[in-house]
């Protein structure tokens, strides 16, 4: 890697968004930092760059995602209120996914800095492993921490009767805030 060419400016940010445009997984910092040989900073300020000029990137615990139009495939949306412990998020999270459902972003409301949210864009028992290792791995708090477990989740699929299934199944195990 020492002597790959260090990729400059816009160079390297038309590399990053092919590569995220083109990859059927999320791509993370590091390996973009490795294609262009530069550090992984300068590519989370080359993305923060690239969303300026409204690249529709986002930032997930797998890496980041170019969320592209799907014209084929029209989703519906909602939001879901719910409460549980930091113990039960893989119970939750699995109970969304085995829906098929996506679990788009957790959102909370903060008494000071007001609504934050966190994209999450977990759609399989694979993704919610791997957000758990790496809330682990980083030993970050969940956001639902701050709040005594009350969050929001944006959930997208389908159908409305997949989330209406999925709601159904976070009533039925007692997480669903009513």
């Amino acid at each position: 890697m020492k002597n790959q060419k260090k990729l400059l400016g816009e160079e390297r940010r038309e590399m990053i968004l092919n590569l995220l445009k083109t990859s059927p997984a999320p791509v993370t910092g590091g390996e973009l930092a490795s294609q262009a040989n530069v550090s992984r900073q300068v590519i989370v300020g080359d993305i923060t760059l690239l969303k300026t000029k409204n690249e529709p990137i986002i930032a997930t615990s797998q890496g980041y995602i170019y969320m592209q139009l799907q014209n084929s495939l029209h989703l519906f949306e909602r939001t879901i209120a719910v409460c549980h412990t930091p113990d039960q998020t893989e119970e939750e999270l699995n109970l969304l996914v085995d829906q098929g459902v996506t679990v788009k972003d957790v959102k909370i409301e903060h008494p000071v800095y007001g609504d934050l949210t966190a994209s999450l864009m977990v759609s399989n028992r694979k993704d919610v492993k791997q957000f758990l290792y790496n809330i682990r791995n980083t030993k970050a708090a969940l956001l639902s921490a701050l709040t005594g477990g009350i969050h929001l989740h944006t959930i997208s699929a389908t159908s409305e009767q997949t989330l209406d299934e999925a709601e159904k199944a976070l009533a039925e195990a007692g997480f669903l805030l009513e």
